[in-house]
């Protein structure tokens, strides 16, 4: 089973597993194994048993209190999750990952500064987790610039971690031909139903089938668990990789072995990133796209995919890669394939305009609720309609309340709604009249959602990159009056715009059609100018590493 495990050949393993425990019924490690397979495989509630068995077993078991804890969270059950990772601690005040993991439960749940704390109660134990060093720095993102200690700076901490246990490639088994084919490796443990799956599926199969034989796709994914986006995806590579279980050595050397020429990493700091492998520098050329919005912070990294519209030149300090601008969006969806139809404005039944959000509540802090508020005071009758998987918690809920009530906005107004699958969540814009972009952190996906469920989307333009993604997707899909400057502008926005519900609705019937003409679900012209930049980047190190070798 372990075996299995290692090999991420997860129904082989639960098999061994179980066979184990038939074998044997009270044996805890099986339990826990077993547990940690159906986890992988995505089975929540039976890892959370297997889990509890263990513990009846052996109460005082540290790792698998952290572990029930793990599953918990992954079922949006965050106050038993916090249950679980506390009573880890209890046994154990110096267990590094329990204190990591409460941090990224207590970000889930909006409380942003306890979250940091977490993080750095484990790095105090263990100054020199990768992780945690990743993780404290993607939460400084919701919160914007932190006056104590700079996100480049956190940064800059990491990529000194993961240089420390690298060994870099200065030669690869590559020929610095400018013109050839070029093989590309892209690095992810999201190949799934996931929003960096929802972008790169149409992306790819567009320059893959564009390239005449000039480009190959090498996909190197770091998750067991495979779905029919898997499967779509998978077709456009000309070879598959798992690299669950690797090590980073390994996984490097894999890369290296199989003479990739341009290496993307599709993760930055979210779950499931294999960002410590860049620092071996197994390819000649390697980009950050797609998956986060800031710098990964890795020396190795050679460049930054960005727009002209999402990340300013006074921003580029803020980064250790070379910015590298497509020229029109950094970005490309693929039109969910669900019959799934644009309804007509709701306000013009309902009475009132209704505002809503999709976004991960995290993203939803103080100055948002605040805005928010002064949107809802400047409509009258208005509700917000909030759909986040947090909003399953009742004491999530309260918290949210008492949060707008303190801006006096009455409970009455607000609409909660949870967790569900992706044809009922995109069908909740029926529901909803405009969108409202949070801040910093804004929307992408959620954005795009809307937008082609016929939503227009208020967002406000930040000053770094994080905080200019609805501005990107906005101007290209010729929505720049929906893009506020200041709060105030924000407020007015949404105010004229809700004041006027014949032209609302108008926009409402034909903006699928007109997004869905933009740069940003054009597979083939984005294609075009993705492979443009791998060529042309291609090109610079061919001409460097000839001017080397002269």
């Amino acid at each position: 089973g372990n075996t299995y495990m290692r090999l991420g050949k997860l129904e082989l393993a639960r098999e061994a597993y179980t066979h184990a425990l038939k074998v044997l019924p009270d044996y805890t490690d099986a339990e826990v194994a077993l547990g940690a397979v159906l986890e992988d495989l995505r089975q929540f509630e039976s890892a959370c048993a297997h889990y509890r068995r263990a513990l009846e077993l052996q109460p005082n078991y540290v790792q698998v209190h952290c572990n029930l804890g793990n599953s918990l969270k992954k079922l949006n059950r965050f106050d038993e999750a916090l249950i679980s990772y506390r009573r880890a601690i209890e046994l154990d005040p110096n267990y590094v990952d329990a204190h990591n993991n409460i941090a990224t439960v207590l970000q889930d749940l909006g409380r942003l500064e306890e979250s940091k704390s977490s993080y750095l109660r484990a790095l105090e134990l263990r100054p020199d987790s990768i992780d945690t060093q990743g993780n404290l720095l993607f939460v400084m993102n919701y919160g914007g610039p932190d006056p104590h200690c700079s996100a480049l700076l956190h940064a800059r901490r990491y990529g000194e971690l993961v240089a420390r246990k690298a060994r870099p490639y200065t030669r690869w088994n590559v020929s610095a031909q400018p013109e050839r084919c070029l093989r590309v490796g892209f690095v992810s443990g999201d190949f799934r139903e996931h929003p960096v799956g929802f972008f790169l599926e149409n992306a790819l199969g567009a320059l893959v089938s564009r390239s005449d034989g000039q480009l190959q796709c090498v996909a190197y994914s770091n998750h067991a668990f495979e779905d029919a986006t898997t499967q779509r995806l998978r077709s456009n590579f000309q070879l598959w990789r798992s690299c669950v279980g690797l090590s980073d050595a390994a996984l490097a050397k894999q890369i290296y072995d199989d003479a990739v020429d341009i290496l993307i990493d599709l993760s930055g700091h979210t779950a499931g990133n294999r960002l410590p492998v860049f620092a071996f520098k197994a390819a000649p050329v390697q980009i950050s796209w797609l998956g986060y919005f800031g710098t990964t912070g890795v020396q190795a990294m050679d460049y930054l995919l960005a727009d002209p519209w999402t990340l300013p030149v006074s921003d580029e300090c803020n980064f250790t890669e070379k910015i590298w601008r497509l020229p029109e969006t950094r970005l490309c969806f693929t039109p969910p394939a669900l019959n799934i139809g644009v309804s007509k404005l709701p306000a013009l039944d309902n009475g009132y305009v209704t505002f809503g959000c999709f976004n991960n509540l995290t993203k939803m802090v103080e100055p948002v609720v605040a805005l928010w508020a002064a949107v809802l005071r400047a409509v009258p009758e208005s509700r917000l309609f909030l759909k986040s998987p947090q909003l399953n918690e009742p004491s999530v809920r309260q918290r949210v309340q008492e949060q707008f009530a303190g801006h006096g906005i009455d409970v009455s107004r607000l609409l909660f709604e949870g967790l569900s699958p992706r044809h009922d969540y995109l069908a909740a814009y029926q529901r909803v009249d405009i969108a409202l972009d949070p801040f910093p952190y804004t929307g992408g996906t959620t954005t795009m959602e809307a937008l082609w469920m016929g939503v227009p989307v208020v967002t406000l333009a930040g000053e770094r990159f994080l905080s200019r993604q609805g501005v990107g997707l906005l101007a290209n899909a010729e929505l720049n009056d929906w893009i506020a400057s200041t709060d105030a502008d924000y407020v007015e926005i949404a105010r004229s715009q809700s004041s006027d519900l014949r032209s609302l609705g108008e926009l409402r019937a034909h903006l699928r059609e007109q997004v869905l003409g933009s740069p940003m679900f054009d597979a083939p012209r984005f294609a075009q100018h993705f492979g443009n930049a791998l060529r042309d980047m291609w090109r610079i190190w061919c001409n460097q590493s000839t001017n080397r070798a002269t």
